[in-house]
């Protein structure tokens, strides 16, 4: 090989080099999202009544939100009944809610490097006037990996997680947030259960007070 040669060679490789780590740093940002659009994805959206609801079937059924969401407020997340979860997830599918790709280290519940940013954005927005007073559930999801009891348990660890950044980098009410893991029992992408997008913490907000006025 000539000096020719080897000069355009090295070249070559450290072009390479850098077009891999520019990819890999897009990549890894592409994941993340803006306070500001998850403030929109989570503001709570006036409810439309049908003919047959009446203002007092929507009272009653606030209340009775309510009464429940109180019964689970400063509960530890591993302490919910699988009644509870799923009472919880029932209530939430009506709600504004948001999937997050909070990605966590392997087998852990530290939070990846490449996802803070992400959670950072989360403490931002339910810190926005937007969304104050609501109570926000933080839901922990794993993908099929594993057994059930093992991911319930990692999913929880990583719900508390996220409640625990919020509380000590925002100064958000733990009464306010109320964590749940759901391990791999509501995959995002059942047919694919070892797929990244099952790995992610779900944010809903429960605020009860959205019946037009």
């Amino acid at each position: 090989m000539t000096r020719f040669d080897k000069f355009f060679g090295l070249k070559a490789i450290t072009l390479s080099a850098a077009l891999s780590m520019t990819a890999g740093l897009a990549l890894a940002g592409d994941n993340n999202i803006s306070a500001g659009q998850i403030v929109d994805a989570l503001k709570p959206k006036p409810a439309t009544r049908g003919l047959s609801v009446g203002p007092q079937a929507d009272t009653t059924a606030q209340a009775k939100e309510a009464s429940f969401l109180n019964t689970v407020r400063n509960r530890s997340t591993r302490s919910l009944s699988t009644g509870e979860r799923e009472q919880i997830a029932e209530l939430a599918a009506t709600k504004p809610k948001i999937d997050l790709e909070i990605q966590f280290d392997y087998n852990s519940a530290d939070i990846a490097k490449t996802s803070v940013a992400s959670v950072q954005a989360l403490g931002k927005a339910l810190s926005d006037p937007a969304l104050k007073g609501s109570t926000f559930v933080v839901a922990g999801h794993t993908d099929a990996i594993g057994g059930e009891e093992y991911n319930q348990g990692l999913s929880e660890r990583r719900a508390d997680t996220i409640k625990k950044y919020l509380m000590q980098n925002y100064g958000l009410n733990g009464t306010d947030l109320v964590t749940v893991g759901y391990g791999k029992t509501k995959l995002k992408d059942a047919a694919n259960g070892a797929a990244p997008i099952n790995r992610r913490v779900q944010v809903v907000n429960m605020d009860t007070k959205t019946a037009a006025k």
